[in-house]
């Protein structure tokens, strides 16, 4: 008899949550088969199959906490189905022929359930015995049909956080238990409560820590985006068919961000306690939003990367983060942090620190605007730029000239290439 235990977590990671068994008691499963999923306030982890064998007993259900290395369920290798523990019968089951007969005997009344009102109060659950306890449990408390939810499991299967956020598919209905829509219609007002997930619960945590626990300031500057765009389109073509990947403007600010993070230490540096570290590498996270909240992926070595690394990792990584499949090694570390909310037509915001970093950098929206130049008014596609800093570590001199740092490499990316 095998033991099958949760991940070993990083000391940054306390516990997890079992949000999902995709396997029962007795089932037979292949080597790497996914057995469960356990969420940390990190990422969601993957549980697979040691080898061919039988999941013999589950020690850890569905919404329990789990601790690093810890015991969820026992496994035999090389059995078979049917070597496994034959399942529970129901109580009722057993008791419903004994009523009967009791009935027709004359016995003592017997007491029984109206079964259009029974088949009514569990109709979600029983026509979708094929999801999980964790699904079929979420659908009969909300009402919905977990075949309305886009699933985001292995081969579209619906999980117990696609049940939280459900993500509509274009041909659904969704009613409640009483036939009514979940959504607000007209002449009615609704409401839908659902549980935080530990992640979105971990990010608020560190959000609120850090506006209480950091001396943030924020100063902003614009960008003059035409250079960088008539650079790409020159080239975009060509760097495509070289290197396989499109190419975007957050690789070229994260090589000016790297080269702006050489010349002022203080901005790629931490707080441990009393203590300043400075790092001699640049690790760059970019903030990206999913389904499960946002997440910070990290691109190691952005100064050891060319543009094409670097689209080429954020395109991996940001498909990992939409699949909820990013690992804990894509999430620790991180010197600084670009977050990106132009993409969502932000034009102007203060990031958050993303502690125990000293600085982000907010990117956003470009706009037409008219600009003096030369003493002439011109049209520009414009950009403002935001650095957040923890006013303890940089003092705003550095942080203005950091920024305008960014700025002057964004506006003539010939000076990265001179190294000037």
């Amino acid at each position: 008899m095998a033991e099958i235990k949760a991940p070993v977590f990083p000391e940054s990671v306390a516990d997890g949550t079992i949000v999902e068994w995709h396997v029962t008691e007795g089932q037979q499963v292949n080597r790497d088969d996914l057995l469960a999923e356990i969420e940390t306030d990190k990422v969601v982890l993957e549980v697979v199959a040691p080898d061919n064998g039988v999941v013999t007993k589950i020690v850890k259900q569905v919404d329990d906490t789990v601790l690093s290395d810890e015991l969820i369920a026992e496994f035999e290798a090389g059995a078979s189905a049917s070597a496994a523990p034959a399942p529970a019968v129901d109580p009722d089951q057993l008791a419903a022929p004994v009523q009967a007969k009791q009935a027709a005997d004359g016995g003592e009344p017997v007491q029984v359930t109206d079964k259009k009102s029974t088949d009514k109060k569990d109709s979600v659950e029983a026509d979708h015995k094929d999801q999980s306890p964790a699904v079929r449990k979420a659908a009969k408390e909300s009402g919905v049909d977990p075949k309305d939810v886009e699933g985001s499991g292995r081969g579209g299967r619906v999980t117990k956080t696609d049940m939280s956020s459900p993500t509509l598919k274009a041909d659904s209905s969704i009613t409640t238990d009483s036939g009514r829509p979940v959504a607000e219609s007209a002449g009615e007002r609704s409401e839908k409560r659902v549980p935080m997930t530990r992640l979105r619960k971990r990010v608020a945590e560190r959000l609120l820590s850090a506006s209480q626990d950091t001396a943030m300031l924020t100063t902003f500057n614009e960008v003059n985006m035409k250079p960088l765009m008539d650079l790409r389109a020159q080239y975009k073509d060509r760097f495509e068919k070289r290197h396989g990947v499109r190419l975007g403007f957050m690789s070229l600010f994260i090589r000016a961000a790297t080269e702006a993070l050489k010349r002022f230490p203080a901005v790629n540096a931490s707080l441990d306690g009393d203590d300043i570290v400075y790092h001699g590498y640049y690790d760059i996270g970019v903030a990206v939003s999913s389904d499960r909240g946002l997440v910070v992926p990290v691109l190691r070595d952005t100064d050891q990367m060319s543009m094409a690394d670097v689209e080429s990792k954020i395109r991996e990584l940001g498909g990992l983060a939409q699949k909820g499949k990013l690992g804990l090694d894509d999430m620790t570390g991180g010197t600084f942090t670009i977050s990106n909310g132009g993409v969502f037509g932000s034009l102007m915001s203060t990031p958050i620190l993303n502690p125990p970093q000293t600085a982000i950098l907010g990117m956003h929206a470009i706009n037409d605007r008219p600009m003096a130049v030369n003493g002439k008014v011109e049209i520009l596609p414009m950009m403002y730029l935001a650095l957040s800093y923890d006013h303890r570590m940089i003092d705003g001199k550095e942080a203005v000239q950091f920024l305008v740092t960014i700025k002057d490499l964004v506006e003539d990316p010939s000076l990265l290439l001179l190294d000037l």
